[in-house]
């Protein structure tokens, strides 16, 4: 089974529309086999984990020890780790794909620290080279934005134009829960189809 860790927000509450597309992603995830992974606590993670569960799927928390907080009722395995830096390597290392729900600065370094590993291939359990990174938008289309301008640095003499970021091309934005499975699925079955024609 594939493992999509989901980063986000701990503060959204049931009731909201984030909660609610966070809780409707994890049941989507479990309906379609894929065990749900998130931080373990609330918000967003509690959300993610609550629909997997109540779709009858596998939950993984990774909390930290810094914090004296347990993992959500939702959590079927609790990961504890001891610091805030393991923790996210380890949400990192259990993904076999990641979906980056809105957040704050925890979920901004969350994407940076992913999405920067996989642009230097630093990822284990990698699928060609990558794995999928899903980002929602319209949330962070303006993080999206401005990284895009790195080329516009460039190098001396070379027009803006023709200088490429190639990290932009590991993202994917989303617009919802629907269409992070639909490209999920898409990933999976054009890498098995590639494994099964070499």
């Amino acid at each position: 089974m594939k493992t999509v860790t989901i980063f986000g927000s701990s503060l959204p509450t049931e009731g909201t529309p984030t909660y609610a597309e966070a809780q409707r992603l994890g049941r989507l995830l479990a309906a379609e086999a894929y065990v749900v992974c998130n931080g373990g606590y609330g918000g967003i993670m509690e959300a993610s984990a609550r629909g997997a569960r109540e779709a009858g799927g596998h939950t993984i928390g990774v909390t930290c020890s810094v914090w004296p907080f347990r993992a959500n009722a939702w959590v079927v395995e609790e990961v504890r780790t001891d610091s805030f830096p393991e923790r996210i390597m380890t949400l990192i290392e259990r993904g076999d794909a990641y979906v980056v729900l809105p957040g704050g600065t925890g979920t901004l370094a969350e994407l940076a620290l992913v999405w920067e590993m996989m642009n230097k291939s630093a990822l284990s359990k990698t699928v060609g080279g990558r794995k999928p990174l899903l980002v929602m938008a319209p949330y962070w289309q303006p993080v999206i934005d401005c990284l895009s301008q790195e080329g516009a640095l460039g190098r001396l003499g070379d027009a803006a134009s023709d200088w490429r970021v190639p990290a932009l091309g590991l993202v994917t934005l989303v617009q919802g829960a629907d269409q992070a499975l639909a490209e999920l699925r898409k990933w999976f079955e054009d890498r098995a189809r590639a494994r099964a024609n070499p």
